[in-house]
């Protein structure tokens, strides 16, 4: 008998008091526990594991059966490349329900890139199937497309024709590109406002979008929405209590990816996605949850929300997670203009020393062996940096890089959540940036829910010490609510960070700019997110020029 079979009733019994944790409401706060072994690592993997697609024999659906549109959830592209994107739609004539209004049989669903709007000249077509073990999820691999070049995209199921998305593909490697425009987005609370934000970043002139995570919030939102205080609907009780189980997140994501702004910013542009913790549960750091839980349950929470993110992103089809884990971190480029490597925080990070809030640093925290990578994808990352001859190398993560003192004076404060409670790890990275030469290193972070301009300096105590690169934090797009230009803070974060060029809390995004000889990021927020319609301005605007890193007022 294997190990998976000896422990599946225990791990049965594991998801069953999740699934009624979860219903009642009483998850218990935060403890410190030792990671699961390898072994029981394993063995959530056989057992938390659907089906892979096909094995369970589903029988086919008749498409022309489907009495409602199949398309509520929009469509999107993602990771683009020189030669073609990952194209995502699901199923969903009922998404507000486990099952999404579907039988649990297999969809044929045909796709089609052209090379213009109307769809006249059809540039690539095929079929895949949704199939009800991936929640009727359909992720296409599409090549043989042209490099640098816009494409329209839709699917087809039936009688039913999905919305057209817009997507573009990546330069050819090696190419010489004068210009790429990408914005940077995170955390938005379904709870805490409209998506209004996405509504305007649908109307930006953009080649890609990078989202830093905090896709979704596993906190429950009420029958009116939360802060969108709605009169004119009522949601379904499913959504008001804490994401747990595999239902309880895929349903979330129907929430958040039914609604009218996300679903047109997606049709507008390719997403390259990363997670934060919320995507699963507040500040948990790799096998270590916020709740007090055993590793197994927290594991089995793991894994659902980890299966139901790949199923609701524009990501490869090869990239579905084995139980808990899944290779998130990646590198993409554009030509010779700039290469892109995208982190994961969350997976492999050591836990938060001294808690998870805001800490005196001490040994705990300084401890040269902690780390927010893990040592494979610290590795990676510095490898690529090695051999990179972009000019500009641009790292989407998730948490604040730079530090950020509480207050000038001794007895400060720093964020044990994020780079300052593994200041070690931070220093490695730097040191790697030294030693392949990297001229321009920036840094997109978000998680905070405001809005920062950062140097990235050699010595956090001397502001005249050396500048190695830029951050730039995103705002939220709605988590905080609608927020202020200057937060209550303002005055004694910049004292005490001098490095510190820019602070908002205004929700919205970041759209950066880069050329041969120069960056420019452009702080765009919205004056109110708890009510529809919210207009968008520029807050702020920097450039920081090719080999002088440092950031000054564009």
């Amino acid at each position: 008998m294997t190990a998976a079979h000896r422990h599946a009733p225990e791990l049965r019994a594991a998801a069953q008091h999740l699934t009624s944790l979860a219903r009642t409401g009483s998850l218990p706060r935060r403890r410190v526990l030792s990671g699961a072994s390898a072994a029981t690592a394993a063995v959530l993997a056989f057992a938390v594991n659907l089906p892979v697609a096909g094995v369970a024999g589903a029988a086919e659906l008749d498409a022309g059966r489907l009495t409602a549109d199949p398309f509520t959830l929009g469509v999107a592209s993602g990771d683009p490349r020189p030669d073609g994107v990952f194209l995502w739609t699901r199923l969903a004539p009922d998404p507000y329900v486990p099952d999404s209004g579907l039988p649990q049989e297999r969809v044929a669903v045909s796709w089609e890139v052209a090379r213009d709007a109307g769809f006249a000249r059809i540039e690539a077509r095929g079929e895949a199937t949704a199939h009800p073990e991936f929640h009727h999820s359909v992720h296409v691999d599409v090549r043989g497309l042209d490099a640098d070049r816009v494409y329209w995209f839709r699917f087809r199921t039936g009688p039913w024709i999905s919305p057209a998305g817009r997507t573009r593909t990546a330069p050819a490697s090696g190419a010489l590109v004068n210009r790429l425009r990408f914005a940077a987005v995170s955390c938005q609370a379904y709870h805490d406002g409209y998506f209004t934000a996405f509504r305007h970043l649908a109307d930006e002139d953009l080649d890609v979008v990078f989202h830093l995570g905090d896709y979704l919030y596993e906190y429950a939102v009420s029958a009116t929405g939360g802060a969108r205080d709605y009169t004119d609907r009522t949601l379904p009780a499913v959504f008001n209590r804490e994401t747990v189980t595999l239902d309880d997140y895929r349903l979330r994501y129907a929430l958040f990816k039914s609604d009218p702004d996300l679903i047109a910013a997606h049709a507008a542009h390719p997403f390259v996605v990363t997670w934060d913790d919320h995507e699963t549960e507040n500040n948990y750091a790799g096998a270590i949850p916020e709740n007090a839980v055993s590793p197994e349950e927290f594991l089995l929470r793991r894994a659902a929300s980890y299966r139901a993110y790949w199923e609701n992103q524009p990501l490869a089809p090869l990239m579905a997670p084995t139980g808990p884990d899944v290779v998130l971190y990646r590198r993409l480029g554009y030509g010779r203009l700039a290469q892109f490597d995208v982190l994961d925080t969350r997976q492999y990070r050591s836990d938060q020393a001294y808690g998870d809030g805001w800490q005196v640093p001490g040994p705990k925290s300084e401890d040269p062996s902690r780390t927010l990578t893990g040592e494979t994808q610290e590795r990676w990352l510095l490898d690529g940096w090695k051999s990179s001859s972009a000019t500009w190398n641009v790292v989407p993560q998730q948490v604040t890089f730079a530090r950020r003192r509480t207050a000038p004076t001794a007895g400060y404060k720093l964020s044990m959540d994020s780079w300052d409670g593994y200041p070690a790890s931070r220093q490695r990275l730097l040191d790697g940036a030294e030693a392949a030469g990297l001229a321009n290193l920036m840094v997109l972070s978000g998680d905070v829910h405001t809005g920062h301009a950062y140097d990235i300096k050699k010595d956090w105590d001397d502001p005249d010490s050396r500048t190695l690169g830029t951050e730039i934090v995103a705002t939220s797009v709605t988590s905080g609510k609608n927020g202020r230009d200057r937060p209550a803070d303002w005055d004694t974060f910049m004292a005490a960070n001098p490095h510190m060029k820019f602070y908002s809390g205004r929700r919205g995004y970041v759209t950066v700019e880069l050329g041969l000889t120069r960056a420019r990021a452009d702080f765009r927020t919205v004056d109110v997110v708890t009510s529809p319609g919210g207009a968008v301005k520029t807050a702020a605007s920097f450039v920081t020029e090719a080999g002088s890193p440092g950031l000054s007022p564009a």
